[in-house]
């Protein structure tokens, strides 16, 4: 059975294939991987090259080499909360203290691993492409690509702004106002490969955030905020919930206590992009999980 990664699309008007391939995000490095590690294209079923002219109404074909398992990414078995797959896409509400890849403290047990293994199952010829990274104590919604070429695809998306992720926290304290911007760099502490912090040096880095509700948890107040990240940087929303002196409650690298939960209150629950195939815009929306429910009640 040929289990090759494989798109199809038949073409409405004469054109150049070079021109074809470019309008679906297929790369220069792809077409040489193509050519060179077992991949194919024709038209109408026949091999073609990429100068080949096409007539309206050709069938185009494109087989994609088979992937290697990347480098010390061992399959594991494991449970997935699956929101949504296709060909394309596995949406995941990841677990809290679950990281998204192996690391040397946590070697298994990764989402990765996870997804590895379940790909192995399935007979899907691909390594594991994560499109949006999430903390280990962080939970919620990501997004895997189940083939190099479409990572690629979606990494573009990244880069043009059109991949939204909203969250939901809790932090310390009564934030004052109802929904402002944080536009605040954030660099790396000083002799930390961890920790990062808001600085003149660092990255552009935008969260906007507005407040769902002010309470009391315990005699402590906090407050239940939603957050839209803007960029993409390591760990935007708690240090930027910090710079303003809210930080996450459990979140005790920048400045949490653990009194009322045992990691960071942090769950992506909204999840917005478009197709790579189609280009259809899909939105997926997930609840907090039990233990930042619990802080609400």
């Amino acid at each position: 059975m040929d289990n090759r990664y494989t798109i199809t699309f038949t073409v409405k008007e004469p054109v150049l294939l070079r021109s074809a391939l470019q309008g679906y995000g297929i790369s220069k490095k792809a077409l040489t991987a193509i050519k060179f590690h077992g991949g194919e294209i024709t038209v109408n079923g026949q091999e073609q090259n990429v100068r080949y002219r096409l007539e309206a109404n050709d069938t185009v074909v494109v087989k994609f080499p088979r992937e290697e398992l990347s480098e010390g990414l061992v399959p594991q078995q494991g449970d997935l909360d699956i929101i949504y797959e296709d060909n394309e896409l596995l949406i995941l509400n990841k677990a809290p203290y679950q990281s998204t890849i192996p690391s040397h403290v946590h070697l298994e047990g990764s989402t990765a691993a996870i997804v590895a293994g379940y790909f192995k199952a399935q007979n899907i010829p691909s390594t594991v492409h994560v499109v949006n990274r999430l903390d280990r104590d962080t939970s919620g919604l990501m997004c895997v690509a189940k083939h190099r070429h479409i990572h690629h695809v979606m990494s573009a998306q990244q880069q043009a702004h059109e991949i939204f992720r909203e969250y939901e926290a809790i932090v310390h304290g009564h934030v004052t106002e109802d929904e402002a911007s944080i536009i605040a760099p954030i660099g790396r502490v000083e002799n930390s490969i961890i920790e990062r912090t808001v600085r003149e040096d660092g990255q552009h880095a935008h969260t906007d955030y507005r407040v769902l509700r002010r309470f009391v948890h315990e005699g402590e107040p906090m407050t239940h905020v939603r957050l839209r990240l803007h960029t993409g940087r390591t760990h935007q929303i708690r240090v930027h919930m910090k710079h303003i002196g809210h930080p996450l409650v459990g979140d005790d690298l920048y400045g949490g206590k653990r009194d009322a939960i045992p990691r960071q209150a942090l769950h992506c629950v909204c999840l917005h992009l478009k197709h790579p195939l189609t280009k259809q815009s899909l939105e997926w929306h997930t609840t907090l999980p039990a233990d930042m429910q619990s802080l609400l009640v």
